[in-house]
This record gives C-alpha cells, structure tokens and sequence, in this order.
C-alpha cells in the first residue's frame, strides 16, 4: 500500500497545503503588487507591454494558420503559397481590448509546498496584470471555477474593477474535494458561451483535470488570443526522500499514507510526473496556444519580463518564418 505511484491524471499530494489566500484585503494586496512587481515591470518592459497585445492594428505581430471564422484580407499570400496552406497575419492591438481571467479555483490549486500556493500566485498574476490593462484604458472580466463556473464578472475598466475582481478571489470559500474531480472543459465551455467578442484571454489553471480540455481550448484560440499560465508546485514534478508522510489528493479527497524512503515509490511518483507532462505539453500544442508556466517559488515580475521579451523575439520573427506556439 505505501509503494502506490499516485494516477498520471491527479494532483500530487503533500502532508499539508499552503494557505489558499493571502490575508490582505484586495486594496492591500493591490497597493503590495503596485509597489512590488508593477513599479518594477514599468522599469524593466519600457512599453513592450504590447506584445501581450494582439488583433486588428498595424503592426505585424504573428503568422497563424487560417481558421474558417478569419477575415480573408487577412491572408499573407506570400507565406500561403511558400507552405501549401493558408496563414493570416496578426497585427499589434491599437485600440482598448476587453481582457477576460478564467481561473480555476478548483482544490488542486490551493496546493503548495512552499510560502505560496498555486492560487496564491494565480491571484497576484491577475491582479498585476489586470491593473497593467485596466490604467491604459482596457477592460478586464473573469470567469471563475470552483466545482463548476460560478461567477462571472463583466468586463470593465477602472481600478475599482480590478479591486472589485480581487476582493471576489480572496473571499471565496475553501474548496472541497470533489468525487469526479476537475472538469476543466466546463470553464473554457463557458468562455465561448460568454465571450461574444474578440478578447485577450488567459486561462489559469494547474491543469489537474478529466480529459477532454485540449478541444474546447483550442476552439477559445480560434476565436480569441489566448494565453495558458500553468500553475504548478516543484514538490508535484519531484518528491524527495521525507520518511513516512500522510497525503491526500486534493482533487478527490482521497487518503493515504506512503513511505517515501521506497525508491519503487518516489520512482513511480517520477514516471507519473513525466507521463503528466508529456501529455500536457502535447494538450497545450493541440490546442494551439501560448503558455507561461509559473512555479510557486518564482519570482512573479520576472517571469511576466522573460514572457513579454520571448514573445517579442518571435513576434520579430514572424514576417520571415512561421513560429510554433511555445512554452516559457
């Protein structure tokens, strides 16, 4: 019974799990980021912020297959006839963009093994950059999931509305396991229902779900600019040699008790954890989209720094070749 390797498809679990909020109140925890991560990206971006912005402008931004909803103006014809198949350029957004957050607040998330867990540091990624949008005259709206979409905020502009979108995070309840687990295709299901326009979307998740996301997804990118940000915690891809720990799977509320001195079991646990990745990995490029992976001991400004300057060297690379979607 201790040598059992937790199943590819839930969540890692740990004796304990961080504390899911921080105790802030969302004006305090907006004033912490302002001073913290915004003053500091202000320093280092110098106006790149834009290229986390694309749709109808006039700069070049990317190359992308064509989809049967695109406008055929669009098309670059010089790439279509180079690669047999048609491409439509992307141009730098040059006019406010509604911005929508689709957050997965399911048990999993509230996981973490060091000073913030996943929802943490999927809060203080909204918040920053939803304030970035919100001061340069955008709108920003959520979606978020718990056992099932159980908020919607409307997109709107202003500072009250990103207080207002934190203030609804950290006074959520404590989730509850859940027998069937995560069904993430439910959010991204409601996004398409809900988003009538062409919006920025970034999806928040740790992606500990039931199968059957990559599709609903990758139909979100057909419409929208999506960005996937993968929550996750070291402790999930890597478990160290602790003795005998009591864990439970925060999906499931499943219990049990393993010896992780068992080299079978930390073994097990490891091959798990890179069957987990390949398929997410593979999910993520079907789907077509761009994903930022966030650890829970990373420093939150630098990894928006190393997204923003990554996409602007692919961005650059576009008129010339053709860029799979990536992972940074």
């Amino acid at each position: 019974m201790a040598d059992r390797a937790p199943s590819a498809n839930k969540a890692p679990a740990a004796a304990q799990a961080a504390p899911a909020l921080p105790g802030d109140n969302a004006e305090a925890l907006l004033r912490r980021l302002e001073w913290s991560t915004i003053r500091r990206l202000d320093g280092w971006l110098q106006g790149d912020y834009r290229t986390l912005f694309r749709g109808e402008g006039l700069d070049l931004a990317d190359l992308r297959e064509y989809q049967h909803h695109d406008d055929v103006r669009r098309i670059d014809w010089n790439v279509t006839a180079r690669l047999q198949q048609p491409y439509v350029r992307e141009y730098t957004e040059d006019r406010d963009i509604a911005a929508w957050f689709l957050l997965d607040l399911s048990p999993s998330v509230h996981f973490g093994s060091r000073r913030r867990s996943k929802a943490q540091v999927g809060i203080e990624f909204t918040g920053v950059i939803a304030r970035l949008l919100a001061r340069r005259g955008n709108r920003v709206g959520a979606l978020l999931y718990g056992s099932r979409v159980d908020t919607v905020l409307p997109a709107r502009g202003g500072r009250l509305q990103v207080l207002e979108l934190l203030q609804r995070l950290m006074n959520r309840p404590a989730p509850v396991a859940m027998p069937g687990g995560t069904r993430l295709q439910e959010l991204l299901q409601g996004a398409l229902q809900q988003l009538r326009r062409r919006s920025l979307v970034f999806v928040l998740s740790d992606f500990f779900s039931e199968p059957g996301w990559s599709e609903p997804l990758a139909s979100l990118a057909m419409r929208h600019e999506v960005v996937a940000v993968r929550l996750y915690d070291p402790l999930e891809l890597d478990l160290p040699d602790i003795g005998m720990v009591y864990i439970q799977d925060a999906e499931t509320g499943e219990q049990l008790m393993v010896d992780t001195h068992a080299k079978g079991f930390r073994q097990r646990f490891a091959t798990a954890a890179r069957r987990r990745e390949a398929e997410l990995r593979t999910g993520l490029a079907q789907a077509g989209v761009d994903t930022l992976e966030m650890a829970t001991d990373e420093d939150l400004a630098e990894a928006i720094v190393r997204f923003v300057h990554l996409r602007r060297q692919r961005s650059r690379l576009a008129a010339g070749s053709v860029k799979p979607r990536a992972h940074y």
